[in-house]
Order: structure tokens, then sequence, then C-alpha cells
């Protein structure tokens, strides 16, 4: 794969390039129980908060089995991107940090989750499967949560993909979004903000990125990768995005993304949670 390889979906270019829907946030926090699948576990958390969509973080969860996959190039000849096959390493694995955008997929709970988790000796990042992911410990975790605004995976035309999609909607002053392929995610992000008559905030994401920039000169030469903010902001109109990210090969980056060279490879599930000004 050469570094200039881009990302082409097969779809037509949708006109829109980030849907969006009003949201009001309440705190989400709960006990996760070992023994109950990773999706167990959440989707009763935030049946048990009244939130049928959110954001949670998945830090300190323990796993035995762990299961998650990490981006991959397509041999289909229609996706611009894939999975890897399934990792499955022995023994419990600890989250270390994990960003979950929570909603529904085919009438029930569903999540999408990116995060770095280790064994104690090796330590890995990656698309967790919630489904084949077994909680080992209790623990407890905490997030936000929206009671009539969620994340419907729905077919995406543009990228042949399921994506989570904001749906609902409530008169509240977060915002649950999706931006798509091509846009630059940080002044993507500030631009939606703004047009919302947001200035400050904190940011919650996962998604992906073709090709990543930071700002400090670093850079990710993949097409396809995985990514979580971690502990993004906008501060007066303007967005810092921290991140971690893995690529195919798994090697793990972090750093602040530079604006403007940073485009969305297949999706961003973005929320935005308005905080005050700083003073």
């Amino acid at each position: 794969m050469s570094p200039d390889t881009r990302m082409v979906h097969p779809g037509p270019r949708a006109t829109s390039r980030a849907e969006v829907r009003r949201a009001v946030l309440r705190p989400v926090r709960g006990r996760l129980r070992a023994g109950q699948t990773v999706m167990q576990a959440v989707g009763d958390l935030f049946a048990s908060c009244g939130c049928k969509g959110g954001v949670l973080s998945l830090a300190g969860l323990c796993c035995g089995p762990m299961r998650y996959v990490l981006p991959d190039l397509s041999t289909d000849g229609l996706h611009a991107a894939w999975y890897s096959e399934t990792h499955a390493p022995p023994g419990r694995w600890t989250i270390r940090s994990a960003t979950a955008t929570v909603g529904w997929k085919e009438g029930a709970p569903f999540l999408h989750c990116h995060g770095i988790w280790s064994d104690g000796r090796e330590t890995a990042m990656g698309h967790l499967l919630p489904f084949d992911s077994v909680i080992a410990e209790d623990v407890t975790v905490e997030g936000l949560g929206a009671p009539g605004t969620w994340f419907e995976a729905l077919p995406d035309p543009e990228t042949a993909f399921t994506l989570f999609t904001p749906e609902g909607g409530e008169d509240g002053a977060a915002l649950f979004a999706r931006i798509r392929p091509g846009e630059d995610v940080v002044t993507a992000i500030e631009t939606l903000a703004a047009r919302h008559g947001i200035s400050s905030a904190r940011l919650h994401a996962v998604g992906s990125i073709d090709h990543i920039r930071f700002s400090d000169g670093q850079r990710m030469d993949c097409l396809a990768t995985e990514l979580r903010f971690d502990d993004a902001r906008l501060i007066r109109g303007t967005a810092h995005i921290p991140i971690e990210v893995v690529d195919i090969h798994g090697h793990i980056a972090r750093g602040v993304l530079e604006r403007g060279p940073n485009p969305v490879g297949v999706t961003l599930e973005l929320i935005i949670e308005p905080t005050e000004d700083p003073s």
C-alpha cells in the first residue's frame, strides 16, 4: 500500500456531510457485572438509566476472554477498508482507556468501542467485539446518556457499511453527530459547533481518519485506522483534539490532531457536550 493511497468509497456522495440531532444529556453511572458480555452489561446499564443512547468510558474493565479486531485493507472490491481477523489473546485483559458510543441495531442495544488494553505484559488497541468479550470482574463505569436521542446502525449507501447515525432528538444543548468521509475532523467539528451556537464543549468520539497528521509533526501513513478522542475539547470555538489511534499493523500512536489534513476515513461518531466558556 502506497503512503499516498486514499480511500475511495463505492457509493454516491451524500450531499450533507454531517448528520446531527440535539440531545439532553444526563450522567450514566453503574456497575457492570462479571459473567456478562460487555454488550449485555452496557445495554442493561443504559436501560436502567432510562437512556437510549450516549457515550461510555470502559476504562478499568477487565475482560476474559477479550476479543477485538484491527482496521485492515479491504479485499472484497467494494469497501474502502475492512477489519482484520478476530484477535483472541489468552487470559484476562484490562482496558486502560476506551470510548464506546451506545445506541441500537436491529431493535436491540448496540455499541461501537475503540480502546487500549493490556494483560500486564503486552498492550494492544483495537475495535472491541462487545458480544464476544466477557466481563471478568465487577466494575463501575461512567458516561453520558440521552433519553430521546441515540445512534442507530443504518445502511450507508456512500460507504456500503452499516454505520451509527444519530436518530431521535430532544430540545437540548448537546449534539449527537456523524461526520462523513473526507471532512477534516478539526474544522468540521468547529463548524458544526458554531452552527449550533456552541463555543465550549467536551468532545467524545470514535471513528477513523484516512492518514493522520499530528500538530507536532508526527504522522500515521495508513489508509485504515481506528481512533478515540482522549480528553478532546472545544475552547472558545477552537477544537483541541488529542487522540489514541491504531493502524492495520497494530501500531499505536497518540497526539493532537493538526487542523486541515485529517479527513474522516469511514465515519466519525461524535457527541458534543457543551460546557461553560472559561473565564
